[in-house]
């Protein structure tokens, strides 16, 4: 996730799904991109958002799919090695509006990139963080959170309702309860072997033998949710992105609160969790490869997916502090 004080974009062209199959029965880019639309409504974007399909015409067959978190240069090439027709990422490529796409810009050159190979673009961004089997879903199975629930309702604000059937399930974040109680570093521990390893490691904030019974969760950065996680009464929050003054702010309003009130034990909850923005999202790419290839089954089409293994976290290394 991205700040919300970005300007809101035009909104992308509509993809016209209606086109018959190919006749050797392969999906044309508008029949993939309309399924992808399906499982990550573009009307549950938050409005500052960029989603949809970027580059890439609505009429070529499609054989082969690449998910990754980031359109970065390494992708692109791993995209275009792999013979892919399309790339699809979490995070926009662009976020904030322009005026050129000349290959003379980093941005413009990818989009050429892209093009001259053969390869489409297109994102899911914030609705596929909402959805479910979304990015805050994957990444709750993945630290075992039960009977949950998402962390914000209602964020949806770019000109549509969640659909009806799954409303319920559609939101920011995940929260709910632990299979089993833990302590905090043994959760974080657990944090740290379910999700891929980046040079930031898994940081944590609160006293390390304090129960956990309840968690929330949200990929990427989450500390302009912490009033949600509050209102939710969740033990311990994981997210990425912890800036020094939120977290100090509310660490400390935590154990104030729990003086206030005589409260026995290790002081003040929510505890905090820190991931790398990367490490938090990738999980998701997984379902979304399942998930893409029974909607497209659904309609009798195929196609190859698979998911980016290359760390696009931008940090490539640490130095211990003594």
């Amino acid at each position: 996730m991205s700040s919300s004080d970005t300007p809101a974009p035009d909104a992308p062209a509509t993809v016209d799904p209606g086109a018959a199959a190919l006749s050797d029965g392969r999906p044309t880019l508008a029949q993939v991109v309309a399924a992808l639309d399906g499982l990550y409504p573009p009307s549950t974007a938050v409005g500052w958002d960029a989603v949809g399909l970027v580059a890439g015409d609505p009429a070529a067959p499609v054989r082969k799919v690449l998910f990754a978190v980031d359109p970065v240069s390494a992708v692109v090439d791993q995209a275009l090695n792999w013979g892919a027709d399309l790339l699809v990422t979490h995070h926009p490529l662009f976020l904030r509006g322009t005026s050129s796409v000349a290959a003379t810009t980093f941005k413009g050159s990818v989009v050429h990139r892209l093009l001259t190979g053969g390869c489409a673009l297109h994102v899911a961004h914030t609705n596929a963080d909402a959805a479910p089997r979304g990015v805050a879903d994957a990444l709750a199975d993945l630290v075992g959170i039960t009977d949950r629930r998402p962390l914000e309702v209602g964020g949806a604000s770019s000109g549509g309702a969640p659909p009806d059937d799954d409303a319920g399930a559609r939101g920011i974040g995940r929260v709910g309860r632990l299979a089993e109680p833990t302590t905090l570093a043994d959760f974080a521990r657990r944090v740290a072997a379910a999700l891929p390893a980046t040079a930031q490691g898994i940081r944590f904030s609160g006293d390390p033998d304090a129960p956990v019974t309840t968690a929330a969760v949200l990929g990427g950065s989450g500390d302009g949710y912490f009033d949600a996680v509050r209102a939710a009464a969740a033990d311990v929050y994981v997210t990425s992105d912890l800036r020094h003054h939120p977290a100090s702010e509310l660490r400390e309003r935590a154990e104030f609160e729990a003086r206030a009130v005589g409260a026995p034990g290790p002081a003040g909850t929510p505890f905090l969790v820190d991931t790398a923005h990367y490490a938090s999202e990738w999980p998701w790419l997984r379902y979304a490869v399942e998930d893409l290839a029974a909607a497209l089954a659904a309609d009798g089409l195929a196609v190859e997916a698979r998911v980016s293994e290359l760390v696009t976290d931008p940090w490539t290394g640490q130095v211990p502090s003594r």
